[in-house]
């Protein structure tokens, strides 16, 4: 097990079987600025330390790669949803952490919201909304640093809106030049929208080459 010191990690690959890479620290911009371009993310209970994850395979999205089955295409065309970013972050980060009180506990710590908040005031974090007759019903927020977005949490308060929220995603970031949507860890929902398991040698090729564009 490594320890984190003033912000300076362990090289991503000294993470053990689970992918946990260090424990400690803390959560100020410049060390979350830090894990993230070496593929760490913070996950931890409240009442843990702080620990961060880097875990191999790593579950990755190429926005190219969006998968829109037939019922999301006719959910799409019945014109529902309508969507924006930003516009409503700490909503979207407060419903991500309350819908996961409601099932079992959730790592969305108050601790984490004050930092992330943080995060999107710098211009760092951002937030996909989706609304339904002028309700908020979905979306999720992550961390972006050159072209690629760390997905952290989603929300679905009706069939479909995540789904509708990462398609809107993934068109966007094909017109802003985001090369890569980082999933974080596998499921069978990101799966069956075309996201795919990578090694942690390849995801960290890719952030090199795309944390820094």
């Amino acid at each position: 097990m490594h320890f984190v010191f003033d912000g300076v990690f362990p090289h991503p690959e000294l993470a053990d079987e689970d992918g946990l890479l260090a424990v400690g620290g803390d959560l100020l911009p410049q060390t979350l600025v830090n894990a993230y371009r070496i593929g760490a993310y913070p996950w931890f209970n409240e009442e843990d330390p702080i620990l961060w994850w880097n875990p191999d395979p790593r579950l990755v999205l190429f926005p190219e790669e969006i998968k829109v089955s037939k019922s999301m295409k006719q959910v799409l065309k019945k014109g529902t949803f309508s969507y924006s970013m930003n516009q409503q972050f700490e909503e979207v980060i407060q419903q991500c952490r309350d819908i996961r009180l409601l099932q079992d506990g959730t790592w969305i710590s108050h601790e984490i919201v004050d930092a992330y908040t943080r995060m999107h005031h710098l211009g760092l974090a951002h937030s996909v909304e989706v609304w339904e007759a002028n309700e908020l019903v979905g979306g999720f927020y992550g961390i972006q640093l050159g072209k690629v977005f760390y997905g952290e949490s989603m929300f679905s308060k009706v069939s479909n809106a995540s789904k509708a929220a990462l398609i809107y995603f993934c068109l966007h970031a094909m017109q802003e030049g985001i090369k890569l949507i980082d999933c974080q860890q596998t499921t069978a929902h990101l799966l069956s929208m075309g996201a795919r398991e990578i090694t942690r040698a390849e995801f960290l090729l890719l952030l090199n080459q795309y944390t820094s564009a």
